[in-house]
């Protein structure tokens, strides 16, 4: 598991300028990712996602996110998310532990 405040500033650099984490937040050029976890992916009601990323079919876990984080377009072709990704392994971590604490209804 990695660091969640270390992960924050990971989320500040790379990708508030398109997602927010706000319970009940609206969403941006990329969806809000507030409840992301468990839920499959192209889900997020009100976000308008391309056909592959409603039907990639997979729920977003630990697991899924660092291997999508790695290189998105790759994981799944025909998103329109333009993020290169996050090479870093030790990045990524703190990045999907950041996600998991702000993003999972308490």
């Amino acid at each position: 598991m990695g660091d969640a405040d270390k992960g924050a500033k990971v989320f500040k650099q790379k990708c508030s300028q398109c997602h927010n984490v706000n319970k009940g937040g609206k969403h941006q050029t990329g969806p809000n990712l507030y409840g992301m976890y468990s839920r499959k992916t192209g889900q997020a009601v009100g976000f308008s996602y391309t056909e592959a990323n409603k039907n990639k079919g997979i729920t977003w876990t630990e697991e899924t996110l660092d291997v999508y984080l790695t290189n998105p377009k790759k994981y799944i072709p025909g998103t329109k998310m333009v993020f290169a990704g996050i090479k870093k392994a030790n990045e990524r971590k703190d990045l999907i532990a950041y996600l998991k604490r702000e993003t999972t209804a308490s």
